[in-house]
């Protein structure tokens, strides 16, 4: 699969529970297909205290990654979700460009 989500970039989540929500990127796994988005698929973890790591105990609720199939790019100029294609600018540089109003997305 050919990855066009990158750290940092805008997401609108397509499907699953956490449908219609947007976040921005934090992490990408390309070996895994999948992304950590913030703010998005939070997941309740049981940790046991260390007192010698200075850990405590309890519940904590933190953000679980999401597979590249369900995200899609949200277009910094037009504000929509939308796939993204390649522009070649002068002098041979290549960019992602959006598909709905061509804004170039660095």
């Amino acid at each position: 699969m050919r990855n066009r989500i990158r750290k940092n970039d805008q997401v609108f989540v397509l499907s699953g529970r956490e449908k219609g929500k947007r976040g921005r990127v934090i992490n990408v796994d390309l070996g895994k297909e999948r992304a950590l988005v913030e703010n998005v698929n939070f997941v309740k973890k049981h940790t046991k205290a260390n007192p010698q790591k200075n850990i405590k105990g309890g519940i904590l609720e933190r953000e679980a990654p999401l597979t590249l199939s369900v995200l899609m790019v949200v277009c910094k100029e037009c504000k929509e979700p939308t796939r993204l294609g390649s522009k070649t600018l002068e002098g041979g540089r290549k960019v992602r460009a959006c598909k709905k109003c061509g804004a170039v997305q660095e």
